[in-house]
């Protein structure tokens, strides 16, 4: 029997859903200092990389690329950073944030710089209309 996918509690705090992609679950950090998304694998108890199969990590790749192209149209980014930390959060997660020149962090990481600024209700629904439309889009034709 299939256990129900769990969210880590901070993850679920921190953020939106975006989406579902083919293996992860796609969310928009409520951080609106930078556009970032966090994919989840949808499946309960993996904590590193190495803990997906072959397959997975494969289909976790093609995510990250297609979110990461998605930033950078969407956003104009130079640059996306793309990282699995899980030193504070031990559920597998990864990072896409788009990056600036102008932002508060570059050119260095994003983790431990500032205060994050939570998005107005009226930016948040529109980044996540955008971002729905772009990923469902982009998942579709994969």
């Amino acid at each position: 029997m299939n256990e129900a996918f769990r969210l880590h509690p901070k993850l679920a705090a921190d953020t939106d859903l975006v989406t579902e992609g083919p293996l992860s679950r796609i969310l928009l950090m409520n951080d609106a200092r930078y556009p970032w998304l966090i994919l989840v694998p949808r499946r309960n108890d993996l904590v590193d990389y190495d803990d997906l199969t072959e397959q997975e990590r494969e289909t976790l790749g093609f995510e990250c690329a297609e979110t990461s192209k998605t930033l950078k149209r969407l956003f104009s980014s130079n640059k996306t950073n793309v990282a699995m930390l899980g030193n504070m959060v031990p559920q597998l997660h990864c990072h896409v944030v788009a990056r600036f020149p102008d932002d508060a962090a570059w050119p260095g990481p994003i983790w431990g710089v500032g205060q994050s600024v939570s998005y107005s209700e009226e930016m948040a629904n529109e980044r996540l209309a955008a971002l729905r439309a772009e990923l469902i889009s982009a998942f579709r034709h994969a």
